[in-house]
């Protein structure tokens, strides 16, 4: 199939209020615009998408400078059809031409196909839909045999026209030597002084060109976002879509609406997800895990039977299974966690390896270190990575025993089977096999009295 493919987003957005380009605003995780340009993507067109990009050009274009697309500036915003007439030099004449909008993030790859696949050669192709409340929105016009003829905009309704509640959503499907030559025929006497794409379809009806339209699937597939409230929208839109297919595959959520996905979820069977859990780029969660309430999850990668407690934040580490984390819990980027280790609460971890059957249940932080298998590290206890210039790591050997209120002063190494008693700063190696101890001697000091607060 000879296809290319347009995206219109060159527009400022300026019901967003923002001082970010509209098309960069997040949904789910991920630009409005990224959105789109993976809906053109999953099409195969025959060249990368070409994006029509104006306002605050250079912020768009280097946040987005990862995806496979050709730019193409729009200096001046004159309208729908000045934009696409932009991007002529770049489509072939024996083309279609598939045009999307930046802004109108849940167009699916099924509604898209259907257009495509449906819609004569020789013809154009135009996604409608039908709302209850089409105020503000363009409206088809079909002559007497339903015939698309024009697309008239809200404001230019005759009153006898208020009543039509098939819209137009913007997106066509055009034959590239009609387009090239519709676009060079446009005229701007509008009071915007603007060049409007819907002429285009009732210069094609003067000409017999007929103008075939699909539904989508939904309404809100269709759907533009030009303000605040229309992004939340459909924002929860996206998450109930995506906690549905998760139900479908077999994942119970013990309350889809207040679960969120803002990236990329792969998932075993037999998962549990409790509420408010927050997933975030591109996460992995094996067989018969339960994912507590309150829970974020961030570049992850979980084993099987994998139980992440209450309210704690697992963020680019990879856990094995059999693991049990939290409540409570904060594990750092490049954290790695054997099979049957337990973290408990209130406990940090970063850039460490934990071993197998190692348990740290309390109150530790726990940074750039090594943790051999079967250690128990108690309440308290600190590795002290950071010397104000150097991060510096600290490595525990299989069996070894950490009193609680322990800080080791990296570089540091704690012998296999090494004790470590209770309250101890340890700068120097911990040998294997023996009790190691740092502590003042107690005393007491008599008439030792508090100090008071003054009378003011």
């Amino acid at each position: 199939m000879t296809l290319s493919i347009v995206i219109l987003a060159a527009g400022q957005g300026k019901r967003m209020y923002s001082h970010l380009p509209k098309v960069l605003h997040p949904l789910a995780g991920k630009a409005l615009l990224e959105h789109v340009v993976a809906s053109a993507e999953s099409l195969k067109p025959s060249q990368a998408p070409i994006i029509i990009y104006g306002h605050q050009g250079d912020r768009v274009r280097h946040h987005l400078a990862g995806l496979n697309v050709n730019w193409v500036h729009q200096e001046q915003q004159l309208g729908t059809g000045h934009a696409l007439q932009q991007a002529l030099p770049h489509l072939p004449s024996d083309h279609r031409v598939l045009v999307l909008y930046g802004d109108v993030p849940l167009i699916s790859k099924a509604t898209l196909k259907n257009l495509i696949s449906s819609t004569p050669k020789e013809a154009i192709g135009l996604v409608t839909a039908h709302f209850n409340d089409p105020a503000g929105l363009g409206r088809i016009i079909r002559n007497t045999d339903n015939k698309i003829i024009d697309i008239i905009e809200h404001k230019d309704l005759q009153e006898s026209q208020l009543n039509l509640s098939e819209i137009n959503s913007g997106i066509y499907l055009f034959p590239a030597n009609f387009l090239m030559s519709a676009l060079s025929n446009l005229q701007n006497n509008n009071v915007q002084q603007e060049y409007y794409l819907t002429d285009v379809i009732k210069m094609a009806a003067q000409k017999n060109i007929m103008t075939h339209s699909v539904q989508p699937t939904a309404q809100e597939e269709v759907m533009g976002i030009n303000d605040r409230a229309q992004l939340a929208l459909l924002e929860r839109v996206y998450q109930r879509q995506y906690a549905e297919k998760l139900m479908q595959q077999g994942v119970t959520l013990l309350d889809p609406q207040r679960f969120d996905v803002r990236g990329e979820l792969t998932v075993g069977q037999d998962v549990i997800i409790d509420i408010n859990v927050i997933i975030e780029g591109h996460v992995k969660i094996g067989n018969h895990c339960v994912i507590g309430p309150h829970t974020i999850l961030r570049n992850v990668v979980l084993g099987d039977y994998v139980e992440v407690k209450a309210n704690s934040i697992i963020d680019g580490a990879e856990i094995s299974a059999n693991c049990v984390i939290g409540p409570f819990a904060r594990i750092r980027p490049g954290t790695i966690l054997a099979p049957h280790a337990h973290i408990g609460n209130f406990v940090e971890i970063k850039n460490s390896r934990i071993d197998e059957g190692s348990k740290i249940n309390h109150l530790s932080y726990i940074g750039d270190s090594d943790i051999g298998k079967r250690v128990n590290i108690g309440a308290g206890t600190i590795t002290c990575n950071y010397d104000g210039i150097n991060k510096n790591r600290t490595i525990i050997k299989d069996d070894a025993f950490i009193g609680s209120n322990t800080s080791l002063v990296a570089p540091i190494t704690i012998g296999e089977m090494a004790t470590i008693g209770a309250g101890s700063t340890l700068t120097r190696e911990a040998p294997a096999h023996q009790l190691t101890l740092s502590r003042a001697g107690q005393r007491s000091i008599e008439n030792w009295q508090r100090p008071k607060k003054e009378k003011g």
